[in-house]
Protein backbone atom coordinates (compact mmCIF):
# COMPACT_ATOMS: atom_id res chain seq x y z
CA UNK A 1 0.00 0.00 0.00
CA UNK A 2 1.00 3.78 -1.10
CA UNK A 3 1.87 5.31 2.66
CA UNK A 4 -0.54 8.00 3.25
CA UNK A 5 0.66 11.53 2.43
CA UNK A 6 -1.09 14.74 3.95
CA UNK A 7 -2.66 15.34 0.23
CA UNK A 8 -3.72 12.06 0.47
CA UNK A 9 -5.67 12.34 3.61
CA UNK A 10 -6.84 15.76 2.30
CA UNK A 11 -8.44 14.62 -1.14
CA UNK A 12 -9.89 11.32 0.25
CA UNK A 13 -11.58 13.41 2.77
CA UNK A 14 -13.44 15.09 -0.09
CA UNK A 15 -13.88 12.05 -2.10
CA UNK A 16 -15.43 9.60 0.59
CA UNK A 17 -18.79 11.40 0.22
CA UNK A 18 -21.93 10.01 -1.45
CA UNK A 19 -21.97 10.82 -5.11
CA UNK A 20 -19.35 12.50 -7.56
CA UNK A 21 -17.51 16.01 -6.29
CA UNK A 22 -16.86 17.29 -9.92
CA UNK A 23 -19.86 15.04 -11.82
CA UNK A 24 -19.93 12.31 -13.90
CA UNK A 25 -19.05 14.54 -17.38
CA UNK A 26 -16.20 15.31 -19.10
CA UNK A 27 -14.85 19.01 -18.42
CA UNK A 28 -16.25 21.09 -20.79
CA UNK A 29 -13.10 22.02 -22.64
CA UNK A 30 -11.91 18.97 -23.17
CA UNK A 31 -14.91 17.30 -24.34
CA UNK A 32 -14.80 19.94 -27.33
CA UNK A 33 -10.82 18.73 -28.01
CA UNK A 34 -12.22 15.29 -28.70
CA UNK A 35 -10.54 15.25 -32.32
CA UNK A 36 -7.28 15.82 -30.70
CA UNK A 37 -7.07 12.78 -29.42
CA UNK A 38 -6.99 9.00 -31.50
CA UNK A 39 -7.74 5.26 -30.68
CA UNK A 40 -4.25 3.55 -29.25
CA UNK A 41 -2.40 6.69 -27.80
CA UNK A 42 -1.28 6.57 -24.75
CA UNK A 43 -2.75 9.77 -22.49
CA UNK A 44 -1.41 10.36 -18.98
CA UNK A 45 -4.69 12.24 -17.03
CA UNK A 46 -3.24 13.97 -14.19
CA UNK A 47 -5.14 14.06 -10.97
CA UNK A 48 -7.81 12.93 -12.54
CA UNK A 49 -9.86 12.35 -9.34
CA UNK A 50 -12.96 10.39 -9.89
CA UNK A 51 -12.66 9.65 -13.19
CA UNK A 52 -15.20 12.09 -15.14
CA UNK A 53 -12.06 12.37 -17.93
CA UNK A 54 -10.09 9.70 -18.23
CA UNK A 55 -13.27 7.78 -18.77
CA UNK A 56 -14.20 9.97 -21.34
CA UNK A 57 -11.00 9.73 -22.85
CA UNK A 58 -11.04 5.72 -22.49
CA UNK A 59 -14.02 6.06 -24.70
CA UNK A 60 -12.44 7.97 -27.37
CA UNK A 61 -10.22 4.42 -27.47
CA UNK A 62 -7.01 5.91 -25.75
CA UNK A 63 -4.80 4.11 -23.43
CA UNK A 64 -5.59 6.18 -20.35
CA UNK A 65 -3.16 6.13 -17.08
CA UNK A 66 -5.13 7.94 -14.61
CA UNK A 67 -3.21 9.37 -11.49
CA UNK A 68 -4.83 11.43 -8.52
CA UNK A 69 -3.42 11.77 -4.79
CA UNK A 70 -6.24 9.60 -3.65
CA UNK A 71 -6.95 6.29 -3.85
CA UNK A 72 -10.73 6.83 -2.68
CA UNK A 73 -11.36 8.84 -5.92
CA UNK A 74 -9.35 6.53 -7.67
CA UNK A 75 -11.58 3.29 -6.88
CA UNK A 76 -14.45 5.44 -7.54
CA UNK A 77 -13.13 6.47 -11.47
CA UNK A 78 -12.46 2.40 -11.95
CA UNK A 79 -16.40 2.38 -11.18
CA UNK A 80 -17.41 5.07 -13.50
CA UNK A 81 -15.15 3.04 -15.85
CA UNK A 82 -16.52 0.00 -15.81
CA UNK A 83 -19.82 1.16 -15.77
CA UNK A 84 -19.26 2.92 -19.10
CA UNK A 85 -17.81 -0.29 -20.45
CA UNK A 86 -13.86 1.31 -20.80
CA UNK A 87 -10.90 0.46 -18.92
CA UNK A 88 -8.89 3.02 -17.67
CA UNK A 89 -5.03 2.22 -15.64
CA UNK A 90 -5.37 4.24 -12.51
CA UNK A 91 -2.20 4.67 -10.14
CA UNK A 92 -1.98 6.47 -6.47
CA UNK A 93 0.48 8.99 -6.51
CA UNK A 94 2.06 11.99 -4.94
CA UNK A 95 2.10 14.32 -7.72
CA UNK A 96 4.62 16.61 -6.08
CA UNK A 97 7.64 13.89 -6.33
CA UNK A 98 6.37 11.19 -8.51
CA UNK A 99 8.84 11.28 -11.20
CA UNK A 100 6.73 10.15 -14.45
CA UNK A 101 8.57 8.00 -17.29
CA UNK A 102 10.19 10.36 -19.97
CA UNK A 103 8.95 10.02 -23.76
CA UNK A 104 6.20 8.09 -22.85
CA UNK A 105 2.38 9.66 -23.30
CA UNK A 106 1.17 11.06 -27.11
CA UNK A 107 -0.87 13.69 -24.69
CA UNK A 108 -0.69 14.76 -21.38
CA UNK A 109 -4.44 16.04 -19.59
CA UNK A 110 -4.73 18.39 -16.96
CA UNK A 111 -7.55 19.72 -15.74
CA UNK A 112 -7.57 22.34 -12.46
CA UNK A 113 -4.50 20.66 -10.95
CA UNK A 114 -4.21 23.85 -8.98
CA UNK A 115 -3.42 22.02 -5.72
CA UNK A 116 0.57 22.85 -6.55
CA UNK A 117 1.99 26.40 -4.89
CA UNK A 118 3.80 28.90 -7.56
CA UNK A 119 7.41 26.96 -5.88
CA UNK A 120 5.65 23.79 -6.20
CA UNK A 121 4.69 23.83 -9.94
CA UNK A 122 7.73 24.69 -11.59
CA UNK A 123 9.11 20.84 -10.51
CA UNK A 124 5.24 19.85 -11.79
CA UNK A 125 5.23 21.04 -15.07
CA UNK A 126 8.67 19.81 -16.33
CA UNK A 127 7.85 16.11 -14.93
CA UNK A 128 4.61 16.41 -16.69
CA UNK A 129 6.26 18.06 -20.09
CA UNK A 130 9.37 15.55 -20.03
CA UNK A 131 6.55 12.46 -19.94
CA UNK A 132 5.42 13.53 -23.40
CA UNK A 133 6.46 11.50 -26.71
CA UNK A 134 8.28 14.26 -29.09
CA UNK A 135 5.15 16.03 -31.27
CA UNK A 136 2.74 15.49 -27.96
CA UNK A 137 -0.24 17.84 -26.65
CA UNK A 138 -0.32 19.10 -23.58
CA UNK A 139 -4.10 19.94 -22.81
CA UNK A 140 -5.02 22.41 -19.88
CA UNK A 141 -7.92 24.01 -18.67
CA UNK A 142 -7.19 25.98 -15.26
CA UNK A 143 -8.59 28.74 -12.91
CA UNK A 144 -7.07 32.64 -13.54
CA UNK A 145 -6.66 34.43 -10.31
CA UNK A 146 -9.75 36.43 -11.07
CA UNK A 147 -11.65 32.96 -9.87
CA UNK A 148 -11.60 34.07 -5.99
CA UNK A 149 -13.82 36.87 -6.66
CA UNK A 150 -16.05 34.27 -8.00
CA UNK A 151 -16.05 31.69 -5.34
CA UNK A 152 -17.40 28.75 -7.74
CA UNK A 153 -14.54 26.16 -7.02
CA UNK A 154 -10.79 25.50 -7.08
CA UNK A 155 -8.60 26.48 -4.03
CA UNK A 156 -8.35 30.13 -2.01
CA UNK A 157 -5.17 30.70 -3.14
CA UNK A 158 -5.15 33.43 -5.58
CA UNK A 159 -1.13 32.45 -6.47
CA UNK A 160 -2.00 28.82 -7.47
CA UNK A 161 -4.19 30.06 -10.53
CA UNK A 162 -2.62 30.67 -13.81
CA UNK A 163 -2.17 33.47 -15.71
CA UNK A 164 -1.29 33.68 -19.95
CA UNK A 165 2.01 35.23 -18.52
CA UNK A 166 2.74 32.26 -16.49
CA UNK A 167 1.70 29.68 -19.72
CA UNK A 168 3.99 31.45 -21.89
CA UNK A 169 6.66 31.33 -19.48
CA UNK A 170 6.00 27.91 -18.57
CA UNK A 171 5.73 26.34 -22.07
CA UNK A 172 8.07 28.68 -23.83
CA UNK A 173 9.84 25.69 -25.24
CA UNK A 174 6.53 24.38 -27.01
CA UNK A 175 4.43 25.22 -29.77
CA UNK A 176 1.52 26.65 -28.19
CA UNK A 177 -1.50 26.13 -30.71
CA UNK A 178 -4.14 27.46 -27.98
CA UNK A 179 -3.94 29.93 -25.46
CA UNK A 180 -7.59 31.66 -24.31
CA UNK A 181 -9.17 33.23 -21.37
CA UNK A 182 -12.51 33.25 -20.66
CA UNK A 183 -15.49 33.44 -18.35
CA UNK A 184 -17.98 31.16 -18.36
CA UNK A 185 -20.49 29.17 -16.00
CA UNK A 186 -19.58 25.63 -15.92
CA UNK A 187 -21.30 23.00 -13.91
CA UNK A 188 -19.07 20.03 -13.14
CA UNK A 189 -20.44 18.34 -9.89
CA UNK A 190 -20.78 20.72 -6.18
CA UNK A 191 -17.15 21.23 -6.43
CA UNK A 192 -17.09 23.03 -9.50
CA UNK A 193 -20.70 24.93 -9.96
CA UNK A 194 -21.43 28.81 -11.46
CA UNK A 195 -19.62 31.39 -13.42
CA UNK A 196 -15.69 31.00 -13.25
CA UNK A 197 -12.23 32.91 -14.63
CA UNK A 198 -10.81 30.23 -16.80
CA UNK A 199 -7.63 29.81 -19.02
CA UNK A 200 -7.34 26.72 -21.80
CA UNK A 201 -3.92 25.58 -23.29
CA UNK A 202 -3.26 23.36 -26.20
CA UNK A 203 0.42 22.94 -26.20
CA UNK A 204 2.63 20.87 -29.06
CA UNK A 205 6.24 19.55 -27.77
CA UNK A 206 8.55 20.05 -30.14
CA UNK A 207 9.64 16.55 -32.71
Amino acid sequence: MPKRIPEQTFWNERFEKEGYLFGTEPNSFLKSQATLFSPGQKVLSVADGEGRNGTFLADLGTDVHAVDFSDVALAKAEKLAAERGVTIRTEQVDLLSHEFSPQTYHAVVAIFIQFATPEQRGRLFENLKNALKSGGLFVLQGYRPEQIEYGTGGPPERTNMYTEEFLRQTFADFDIKHLHSHDDSIDEGPGHSGMSALIDLIAKKPT
